[in-house]
């Protein structure tokens, strides 16, 4: 076990300095040179993509260089996957898919940079009219555990967005939400994230930087959904693969139709964690000169702004509301 941990060491250093796997060759003054989204295989290349998050400030810590990340509870792991496209290095954790369990899974702590996850969300879910929450809420505690044995500078948590907080010692944590089609996919498709950090790292989610989409495409399509391969009157599996921003020849051999559909319609869009992934690089410290709003949220407030919308507001309210004793006691 030791000597595999130091072949893993070695060859982390060696991507920090040559570049594979990772933010690109350095330069002379020990610089990255920008990875070109077109070269991972098999995401199609967005031309803008290079434009799509501005760099505020990388800090003095290794925020660019390479990291190693835990994926957990990942099926066929679409969120890992867009985070391998942007030179992150994932470490697959076990999947009930697989017949594994993550109560028994355990880590080192301080081998892993972060921690993501699309924990089983079935029972915060308002669209299931009979929620079973045992399960969501034991899963939603294994993944505080995990976090807290790894010790990762930073976690990312995907889920609808009636899940309860992860509160975990140490971190100080983060919800926004990011549609799809805000960054120019032909989906309506949102999705609520939790990005938790030790040093207090922000995710700025500038909406007006290219490559997120004012007027989104004409077209747009409806959500896609794990039960489609259920429907007479479902896309087509190419069309389906390609929403969620996988290649249209992407297959998963020996599946059952109905089964390959589930499978991708749990994940998240591989573009929009490719954007968070570039955020999480690209992440500022709240004690920075960027202002983001008191919610949260990641959009950038100027002048006597607290809250960027009116949304942020109602959200602001909702949260004080929940964390007013009185008001636990009348639930």
């Amino acid at each position: 076990m030791t000597e595999m941990r130091e072949i893993i060491r070695e060859q982390s250093q060696n991507r920090e300095l040559t570049g594979v796997n990772g933010p690109g060759p350095v330069t002379d003054n020990g610089s990255h040179k920008p990875l070109s989204l077109s070269e991972p295989g098999g995401i199609a290349p967005d031309p803008s993509a290079d434009s799509k998050i501005t760099v505020i400030d990388r800090g003095s810590d290794s925020a660019g260089a390479s990291q190693l990340v835990l994926s957990l509870f990942p099926g066929i792991d679409l969120l890992g996957r867009g985070f391998e496209a942007e030179g992150f290095c994932i470490v697959r954790g076990p999947d009930h898919l697989w017949g594994q369990s993550i109560g028994s899974f355990h880590v080192p702590t301080g081998r892993f940079d972060g921690v993501i996850a699309g924990s089983p969300c079935q029972g915060f879910s308002l669209i299931n009219r009979q929620p079973d929450r045992e399960y969501s809420e034991w899963a939603l505690d294994q993944f505080a555990r995990v976090v807290t044995e790894a010790g990762p500078e930073w976690f990312l948590l995907e889920n609808v967005p009636t899940v309860p907080d992860v509160a975990i010692e140490g971190y100080k944590v983060q919800r926004f939400d990011l549609n799809a089609k805000e960054i120019g996919a032909k989906q309506n498709r949102p999705r609520h994230f939790q990005f938790g950090s030790k040093s207090g790292r922000i995710l700025v989610i500038d909406r007006d930087a290219p490559g997120f989409s004012k007027h989104p495409a004409r077209h747009i399509e409806p959500c896609c959904l794990a039960s489609e391969g259920n429907k007479k009157d479902r896309r087509s599996w190419p069309d389906f693969c390609e929403l969620q921003g996988l290649p249209r020849d992407f297959d998963l051999p020996g599946w059952s139709i109905a089964f390959k559909y589930r499978a991708v319609g749990n994940g998240v869009h591989v573009d929009v964690a490719r954007v968070i992934a570039r955020l999480t690089k690209s992440a500022t410290r709240s004690q920075l000169s960027v202002r983001v709003c008191a919610c949260l949220c990641g959009r950038r407030v100027t002048g006597k702004q607290a809250m960027a919308t009116p949304a942020c507001r109602k959200r602001m309210e909702r949260r004080r509301k929940c964390e007013n004793p009185d008001f636990q006691k009348r639930r």
